[in-house]
């Protein structure tokens, strides 16, 4: 289903994409009640393998996953490091990788293996044609990866544009996968288009129009994806990309981190231009999930990866203005090669949970599956 020129989410597009889920559903979890609303777990990991010695430690982590008999997995971007070449094999390690999971395993693409191949330790690619690649040969079929997969709806036609934009349900929460990668969501400012680059004035013009253009197209898709879980009375909406967007505004009482990364302190104290960050790509987005999740009255989850290291907080807007009902989780990366177990319990007093799953530790302790 193309749901990219739909602007609200009819009966019959809600109707398909639960029975879409249904299969799966009844495959995991537990405790149904009189509703249908189940309690399962899911798995989150992404920014891994790195380096021949993070892949020998991929076996150990899908091992882990596969036991812990969760609903489904979802990677959240970056299949290689961001210094390595974007070679068509990467993308086929990455899908055998994906395949090796027992229970569905949804891709998120992150900026390693596109946004940045235009860098000259990259290969010096074209970043656009490699995202029509990844495109092409990783969301070519309507279902997810996995020995056993879901069915996935996605935002644009099969192989084509914003395919990897994608949804799904799952009990009562509904899931949403965007292409929102790092590197400023593939904006590019002013002199970081040269930089440790191959890139020329005209591919830099080129990925700015490619930029605005999937911007407007994730806003829609999200926008949809609240309209859905409305519709559909879901608890919960889970939104997952690979960006970390520096939602921190500001935790100090006059600097605003975002706007303030590449600039002195003392101008950081007073400026208010975000390109200076180069985080200004993500803007329309926050400003977007903030007004979404500020009139939903479910429970939203937002999920990244990007800087590596396991967080869950509440981050929007500011301590002012809090958004009691959004929760950011920050999955773990390269070189710790962990994942997250989601559990989801709508009778609990959080219908959310997390749970980081350190691969190797003792396993003595007791998953509450």
């Amino acid at each position: 289903m193309n749901s990219r020129n739909i602007g609200t989410f009819s009966a019959l597009a809600i109707a398909i994409v639960l029975a879409a889920s249904a299969a799966v559903y009844a495959a995991g979890g537990d405790n149904d009640d009189r509703e249908g609303r189940k309690r399962f777990t899911f798995a989150l990991w992404g920014d891994t393998p790195y380096s021949a010695g993070e892949i020998a430690k991929i076996a150990a982590l899908t091992a882990d996953i596969n036991e812990s008999k969760v609903a489904f997995t979802v990677f959240d971007g970056d299949i290689k490091s961001g210094s390595s070449l974007c070679t068509n094999d990467a993308y086929t390690a990455a899908i055998d990788r994906f395949n090796a999971f027992e229970a569905p395993m949804i891709y998120v693409p992150g900026d390693n293996e596109w946004t940045d191949c235009h860098r000259k330790n990259n290969g010096g690619f074209n970043n656009l044609e490699r995202l029509d690649h990844i495109r092409a040969t990783m969301f070519a079929v309507p279902e997810s990866f996995g020995r056993r997969t879901m069915l996935l709806e996605h935002q644009g036609p099969l192989g084509g544009l914003y395919s990897e934009n994608t949804r799904w349900t799952y009990g009562s929460v509904v899931f949403v996968g965007l292409n929102i990668p790092g590197s400023n969501n593939n904006k590019v400012n002013g002199a970081d288009c040269a930089n440790k680059s191959v890139r020329t004035p005209a591919d830099c013009a080129a990925d700015n129009v490619e930029y605005a253009a999937r911007d407007a197209a994730n806003i829609e898709f999200l926008k949809s994806s609240f309209e859905m879980a409305k519709a559909t009375r879901a608890l919960g909406l889970v939104v997952i990309f690979q960006a970390d967007p520096s939602f921190d505004l500001p935790e100090t009482e006059n600097a605003n981190e975002r706007t303030c990364i590449r600039a002195p302190q003392a101008y950081c104290l007073s400026t208010t231009d975000a390109t200076l960050a180069g985080y200004d790509g993500y803007n329309a987005f926050i400003a977007a999930i903030s007004a979404e999740t500020a009139a939903f009255d479910g429970q939203v989850v937002l999920v990244h990866g990007d800087t590596h290291f396991f967080k869950v907080d509440k981050p929007l807007v500011d301590q002012a203005h809090l958004l009691p009902n959004l929760t950011r989780v920050q999955t773990f990366g390269s070189p710790n090669i962990n994942w997250v177990r989601v559990t989801v319990d709508p009778k609990g007093p959080n219908l959310f949970t997390f749970d980081p799953m350190i691969v190797g530790a003792d396993k003595s302790r007791k998953d509450n599956q």
